[in-house]
């Protein structure tokens, strides 16, 4: 794998889910020198602020992942509200919807998202959305950012509304998989400046690494596949992620 001067981001990796440290390491052995830990529900909330204030090269977001909003009532988000207050937490979320499993009723999900979104406006963060063929209500919901749209999969066109209103769009491993040509080409077609790199660790590993648990260090995959979509080296894919990661999150990495 290449490495870079400049050094590749994760933006979105679960590392409560799996061994932090291990995988950090891995990571920084691969050139990946910054990285944010977004929380699902109130449980890891605090474990993903421990693993930011553990370490200078991380932050942390907390909310609600769409499939845990029917357990978003008023005191599980005042505390939310709270954590959200933390100096290593730059970000608000994973929040957003998902329609494909329902694992919370979609009035739910919206009046959860509208919450976190507020939120983020109170407190001047970015907020990283989830969407899951639910792309109509999301993009009525998201009427201006900051924010970032996590693994994203969806079309040219919502990417560039999004991206009007304020958005990052970040790619994960899907973007390199066999059957992702058309997602391949929104990446081509993007504005460079609001692009990121992020693995969804421990879900969805870029080829070569399918079947596998994701890891940071896999984000790497990512930035070689863009590079060969933009025609440039890998290298400058990091340069403009990291400086995007930078802008996106409002932090600058440890030099």
């Amino acid at each position: 794998m290449r490495l870079s001067m400049t050094g590749f981001t994760d933006s979105h990796c679960h590392l409560t889910m799996s061994d932090a440290d291990a995988a950090l390491a891995r990571a920084r052995e691969q050139g990946v020198r910054g990285f944010v830990v977004p929380g699902t529900k109130l449980d890891d909330a605090p474990r993903a602020i421990a693993v930011a204030e553990a370490n200078d090269d991380v932050w942390a977001a907390v909310g609600f992942h769409p499939h845990e909003a029917k357990d978003c009532d008023d005191a599980a988000f005042a505390e939310i509200e709270r954590l959200a207050r933390h100096e290593k937490v730059v970000a608000i979320g994973e929040a957003g919807l998902d329609y494909h499993y329902m694992h919370s009723p979609r009035e739910t999900q919206i009046a959860v998202l509208e919450r976190h979104i507020e939120l983020a406006k109170k407190l001047g963060k970015p907020i990283i959305i989830h969407n899951r063929e639910s792309t109509e209500d999301m993009v009525a919901l998201l009427q201006d950012g900051p924010g970032i749209l996590h693994s994203y999969t969806e079309s040219l066109d919502v990417a560039k509304t999004l991206i009007d209103r304020g958005f990052f769009i970040s790619f994960s491993g899907i973007v390199t998989f066999r059957t992702a040509q058309p997602l391949r080409d929104v990446a081509r077609a993007l504005p460079r400046d609001r692009v990121l790199i992020e693995t969804d660790t421990p879900y969805l590993a870029p080829v070569p690494f399918r079947g596998r648990d994701n890891e940071p260090a896999y984000v790497i995959k990512i930035a070689e596949l863009l590079a060969s979509l933009w025609g440039v080296p890998a290298e400058e894919v990091a340069a403009v992620t990291t400086s995007n990661f930078e802008r996106a999150f409002a932090v600058k990495l440890p030099r």
